[in-house]
């Protein structure tokens, strides 16, 4: 009985020294997004990823076909639901991508390609909490054609030819005047407006 008594003791103990150096990393640094998370926390963040996957999701393979028809529909889709924050040629390098926190992953670095089909099509599909990703299933799994299609032009992302790149940028949304904009600053630039 006294050994248990040591033990809840030295795990009370130790309890207590982790909330105060919690409270002393939020005291000093407050729960701002704009800092680069330190290391030791984004290992932490991808042991807990891990961990968190359903058995088996490592092992799924991709069953759709990396045709040009699939990855055009993934283009298209990745334009309108996931270019916002991860950027048309993946980087994570736009206003809101660089403003969460963690901090939107580049699609084209090793973090992200070394994941397995299944773990990126299981992220894509039911989103990762305490981060900005979303979850997007709608269809039931063994369905789920436009997610596996992601993932074919997730894989791409590192080496993606530049026209793949210009197609995702010209299929994203535009926000009201955006294209008027645009035109507006060709002329300018072409020396139509003086």
């Amino acid at each position: 009985m006294r050994r248990l008594a040591k033990w809840l003791a030295v795990l009370l103990g130790l309890a207590v020294a982790l909330a105060a150096a919690g409270y002393l990393l939020v005291a000093g640094r407050g729960f701002s997004a704009r800092p680069k998370p330190p290391r030791w926390e984004h290992e932490i963040a991808e042991w807990l990823r891990s961990v968190a996957l359903p058995r088996g999701m490592r092992e799924k393979k991709n069953p759709v076909p990396a045709s040009e028809g699939a990855l055009r529909s993934a283009r298209a889709h990745y334009a309108d639901h996931c270019a916002v924050c991860h950027a048309a040629d993946g980087s994570g390098g736009t206003e809101i991508g660089r403003g969460l926190y963690p901090k939107v992953p580049d699609l084209r670095g090793r973090g992200a390609q070394k994941l397995a089909d299944g773990e990126i099509f299981y992220i894509i599909r039911e989103g990762v909490r305490f981060t900005g990703m979303p979850g997007f299933a709608e269809a039931p799994e063994d369905e789920d054609t436009e997610t596996w299609e992601l993932v074919h032009l997730l894989r791409r992302f590192p080496g993606m030819a530049p026209a793949e790149v210009e197609e995702i940028r010209r299929l994203m949304p535009r926000a009201p005047g955006e294209d008027e904009a645009a035109r507006e600053m060709e002329r300018f630039l072409a020396g139509e407006d003086h």
